[in-house]
């Protein structure tokens, strides 16, 4: 009889903390090695030994890669396809402790004899023995491990469907490992006649206000696009303030009107997409000078569900529009109180308008030359690369200063539901009946998971004329940044998130929550999976 590896919450629980250990922050070396790492892993399984071509590495970007494992039974084509990402973020907010941030005993462990800096509800949770603490416990290192247990289980007891285990970096700034993904699953979708059923992610539960402890099903995933500005004021001497209009004085009118704007809120099926806010305000000079600020850039998040990019670019521009006649108010009337005459009003300007006039004034060649000077910047990531390309071509072009000129910078993430499918509808009804007969555990059951996640890249639709908007305004795509909207098209399985509770994910206090995570979620993960009918 064949010992499993990791078939007991105890094992589940090491094989977490292994995976926790091996440091894999976004955009590291760590994180280019997790994948032999995890590769080595899932090798010691016997399944492997006897099919090591389903066990492989995939090349992403910066010469990350991806894992996929697949387990083929073989008289069923019903593949359900496991995601997961294995990247982190950093864990510099941990300060001292650190080097414990990614081993979760210890740190658990250490917290237990050093309780004094903690929150009152972190320290309740630690000193209940329920939580093991760690970057990556919560999000989603758990949700990996879990799907490993899950193809271990499969490929031993012979489960009558194939699963494919789909471990991805970059969930945390880009989505780059799922995007070149997507591809791959076409591929092997052609290659081993698979017939998705369903895209199944673990990602973890996440709290809807806080306080929150409420176990969660997902059966869709929202959408996420970021509106950028880049300001470009006019430039003057710090001893004569008044000859020039400085870019953070525009910037402040329109970021007071973007931070918690309703205009950008959705509601469908009840549920509400979190507000808008600023995810990064700079000035893009790169050196100290008394010379006044007169080029800066904002970047904002909004969340959707059913609006598209023209819906996001039209509200941003009508919010932009209120902010630039606030401003040339207030700017004309420090003027009048000065006795000087103003620099000029300031006007808002879509991206697409400016690309259209250099190229116009120019030529398509310099803008084509702009451009390709902008990607030899390796240091600079896609959405610096954004702005700078849109800086580069306002600078020339000062007539139409001062400006707000407004674009999309990457990631964008589609909003993907499945709700009202019948299999995930009688997948929900399972595991929320399954729960509260066996664990007295109520689930509820959301129709939008509120974090983004790599769910957004399958059961895909077009970049139809809503959509059309990003790309125009969209200063890096298809250059270095796209999405593989035809291959998505391909993949057309409805969604469902099942993950592990936990709280604070992204803070110092990420916690999981172990008796759900190494109990429950397996053996309602394992039910549901078993009785997808065919």
């Amino acid at each position: 009889m064949t010992t499993l590896l990791w078939d007991s919450p105890d094992k589940l629980r090491a094989l977490l903390c292994e995976l926790a250990g091996w440091k894999s922050i976004t955009m590291t070396e760590d994180e280019r090695q997790f994948p032999m790492k995890l590769q080595s892993k899932l090798q010691s399984l016997d399944y492997f030994h006897q099919y090591p071509e389903h066990l492989t590495l995939h090349a992403a970007d910066m010469r990350r890669k991806f894992v996929t494992a697949l387990y083929k039974h073989p008289d069923t084509l019903d593949t359900i396809c496991l995601i997961s990402h294995y990247d982190t973020v950093s864990t510099e907010e941990y300060g001292e402790l650190e080097p414990l941030a990614t081993q979760p005993e210890e740190l658990t462990a250490y917290w237990m004899g050093n309780p004094n800096d903690l929150p009152d509800d972190v320290l309740a949770d630690l000193q209940s023995g329920e939580y093991l603490f760690g970057r990556g416990t919560m999000d989603m290192k758990m949700g990996l491990a879990l799907h490993m247990q899950l193809i271990e289980k499969a490929s031993t007891e012979k489960w009558p469907i194939n699963l494919l285990l789909l471990a991805v970096p970059d969930e945390e700034v880009n989505s780059a490992g799922m995007r070149a993904a997507v591809p791959k699953l076409v591929e092997l979708q052609k290659e081993f006649g698979l017939t998705y059923k369903l895209f199944l992610n673990s990602e973890p539960v996440f709290t809807q206000e806080p306080g929150d402890t409420t176990c969660k099903t997902y059966s869709g995933t929202i959408g996420k696009v970021m509106p950028g500005a880049l300001f470009y004021g006019r430039e003057t001497h710090a001893g004569e303030p008044i000859n020039g209009l400085t870019s953070p004085y525009i910037a402040s009118f329109l970021t007071q009107k973007m931070e918690w704007n309703p205009l950008f809120q959705e509601t469908v099926l009840g549920e509400k997409t979190p507000l808008p806010i600023t995810l990064q305000q700079k000035d893009l000079r790169l050196e100290y000078s008394t010379q006044t600020p007169y080029r800066s850039s904002a970047l904002y998040n909004v969340f959707v569900m059913k609006q598209t990019a023209e819906d996001i670019m039209t509200k941003f521009e009508q919010t932009a529009m209120e902010a630039a006649d606030e401003c040339n108010k207030a700017y004309t009337k420090v003027c009048r109180s000065n006795e000087v005459e103003p620099v000029s009003e300031v006007r808002v300007i879509r991206y697409e308008e400016l690309l259209r006039y250099s190229i116009e004034k120019f030529g398509a060649d310099f803008v084509e030359e702009v451009k390709a000077d902008v990607y030899t910047y390796e240091e600079w990531d896609d959405r610096e690369k954004s702005f700078r390309i849109a800086d580069k071509l306002i600078i020339q072009s000062q007539e139409l200063t001062p400006a707000i000129i407004l674009l999309f910078a990457p990631p964008f993430y589609p909003a993907v539901n499945s709700s009202g499918n019948s299999l995930v509808e009688e997948a929900i009804l399972q595991v929320t009946s399954l729960a509260k007969d066996e664990f007295d555990l109520l689930i509820e059951r959301m129709h939008y998971f509120n974090g983004i996640c790599d769910l957004s890249y399958v059961n895909g639709s077009s970049m139809d004329a809503g959509w059309e908007a990003y790309g125009q305004n969209t200063p890096v795509w298809k250059d270095i940044y796209s999405i593989p909207f035809t291959e998505m098209m391909e993949l057309q399985a409805p969604i469902l998130n099942i993950g592990p509770f936990g709280k604070d994910a992204h803070k110092r206090t990420e916690r999981l929550h172990m008796k759900h995570a190494f109990e429950q979620l397996p053996y309602l993960v394992e039910q549901l999976i078993k009785n997808i009918k065919p």
